[in-house]
């Protein structure tokens, strides 16, 4: 099979990451074309990376061979972009969230079934291995019923972040602030463990940063289709930034994720039962988390090597995405998977504006 022809719509920080993954796969991809409006920006990462620069991604599509499209610009523009290249005939990889709000997603999703081609959504910390432990042991009844979750992210950005790029924290084209730029990744991770989403209910605030529509602060609950609750945290006003944590708790067990890494967890056998195991607040000497390490040769477990973790994330969703334009896989991650974690999110801000919960449909 020949290499497939990327083309990446957009020369910004992310699309550097992309440009690096391609290179990483150049015996089965190449990079053919960057588009951006500002023209001097995607000749530069031609010429780190391959393909030739264009003023738009119109110009792309007349000027060269494309095989997928990689969307990399603001948020609030990827609608368009990804229905401009599934009408063009091509495949498109939509870096998160796919859209602003659910309705606009919808659109690219009603798009890519009248094109009959491939989307994926970029959610590449569900590819981290700590992420496929836990959310197989929560396919396989490992930690019994499930009860709560909590997706908390506590980072920080400061002022400088915001007024690098007019788009940064504005309704328009980040579509939200903290949870939905910075925590939409842990945002899906809780979805992916916990299920659907039914309700949600929260607050925002602007308490660290001037010059921003969005929030800085989100809290909020969230009540899943099995009962299970859920607490979800976002913050760009953590100083100096701390952690990005999904934790996923049972009956019969449960699981800590930080910063990708598996920092806790338990399953109960099926013969023993939980009350007779242990009890206590802090879990004891309870941690299986060790078990894993360095399963499959990639890094599992809190204080393994984070090198090359980013590039690494984003390369095996690239390797799940050519294997099904093969046909040998499923795409793992698509417009309805990340509607979701949109779903929780702009419902979220919807509640936030009427102190009212929202239902999600």
């Amino acid at each position: 099979m020949s290499r497939v022809r990327f083309a990446l719509a957009g020369a910004g920080i992310i699309s550097k990451q992309h440009g690096i993954v391609l290179d990483q796969l150049k015996e089965q991809a190449e990079l053919v074309a960057v588009a951006d409006p500002v023209l001097s920006k995607a000749e530069a990462l031609t010429q780190e990376r391959g393909g030739r620069a264009f003023p738009s991604l119109g110009d792309a599509l007349a000027g060269t061979d494309i095989d997928v499209v990689v969307v990399c610009t603001p948020t609030g523009t990827h609608g368009d972009l990804a229905i401009q290249a599934l009408e063009a005939g091509k495949h498109v990889i939509i870096e998160k969230p796919a859209e602003i709000t659910v309705e606009r997603a919808d659109r690219i999703l009603a798009a890519q079934e009248r094109a009959g081609k491939l989307v994926t959504v970029i959610s590449q910390h569900r590819f981290d291995p700590s992420t496929e432990i836990v959310v197989e042991a929560v396919r396989r009844g490992e930690f019994g019923r499930l009860t709560s979750g909590i997706a908390s992210i506590d980072w920080w950005r400061g002022q400088s972040y915001y007024d690098s790029g007019d788009w940064r924290g504005t309704w328009a084209l980040d579509g939200g602030g903290a949870l939905m730029n910075q925590g939409v990744h842990t945002v899906d991770l809780l979805v992916a463990a916990m299920g659907r989403p039914v309700e949600v209910f929260g607050y925002t605030a602007v308490l660290a940063h001037e010059r921003v529509e969005t929030e800085d602060v989100a809290v909020g609950v969230v009540r899943f289709e099995s009962g299970a609750l859920g607490v979800l945290h976002g913050s760009t006003a953590v100083y100096p930034g701390l952690v990005a944590r999904l934790q996923v708790h049972g009956d019969r067990g449960s699981a800590v994720i930080e910063n990708d890494r598996l920092t806790y967890f338990h399953s109960t056998p099926v013969d023993v039962q939980p009350e007779d195991a242990f009890f206590g607040s802090q879990g004891g000497d309870t941690n299986q988390a060790d078990r894993f390490a360095g399963a499959d040769g990639k890094p599992v477990v809190a204080g393994s090597s984070v090198a090359g973790q980013m590039s690494d994330a984003h390369l095996y969703q690239y390797e799940n995405f050519l294997a099904a334009l093969r046909g040998e896989e499923e795409v793992r991650v698509g417009l309805r998977e990340n509607r979701q974690a949109i779903a929780i999110i702009t419902g979220l801000y919807e509640s936030a504006r009427t102190g009212a919960p929202v239902r999600l449909a």
